[in-house]
């Protein structure tokens, strides 16, 4: 703590990467040009990251499906896409199984276009429900899939932030 006589110094910090999250947390100083600075004066501080950032619920409630923001998706025997916007995505939902005699699976994909990657996959053997948070870059898509009658890959997919990751609020609610 700095001595009643002592002189208060001040510090420039030169860092991208506090900078960017200084743009991310107050969008609407995203213009603001100055450089950050430090003192060695000890300043009481009050914590409005929450509210910076565009949020006024807790994450829970944040990522809640709801009417008229949310999708839902079944796919028999096929492959669906289910997003391909660049974002953050919550996908709740189950695979089922109408006959475990066979060899089918249900699966959630990503993909870029040239290669994929299985993020989910079910074989019939066991069918647990599943509540993921997936990000998605430009080119990329989320792929529902089942390779057979016998397998279904059903649920719902929200977007919960866009891919600079502001917050996308459940539609209807108002701050």
């Amino acid at each position: 703590m700095s001595q009643p006589n002592e002189p208060q110094q001040n510090y420039e910090i030169q860092s991208p990467s506090l900078e960017l999250q200084v743009r991310s947390l107050l969008p609407s100083v995203a213009g603001y040009g100055g450089l950050l600075r430090s003192t060695n004066t000890i300043v009481p501080v009050i914590d409005l990251t929450s509210a910076a950032g565009g949020a006024s619920v807790g994450t829970s409630l944040q990522q809640a499906l709801a009417f008229g923001s949310q999708t839902a998706f079944g796919v028999t025997n096929g492959t669906t896409a289910i997003a391909n916007v660049p974002g953050f995505y919550r996908v709740v939902g189950q695979p089922i199984v109408a006959s475990e005699t066979t060899s089918h699976e249900a699966r959630l994909d990503l993909t870029d276009g040239v290669s994929t990657k299985e993020i989910l996959k079910n074989t019939g053997r066991s069918a647990y429900p599943f509540d993921l948070i997936f990000f998605l870059d430009s080119g990329q898509t989320l792929n529902a899939v089942s390779t057979g009658t016998n397998m279904e890959m059903m649920g719902s997919i929200r977007q919960v932030a866009t891919s600079t990751g502001v917050l996308v609020q459940p539609s209807g609610f108002t701050i």
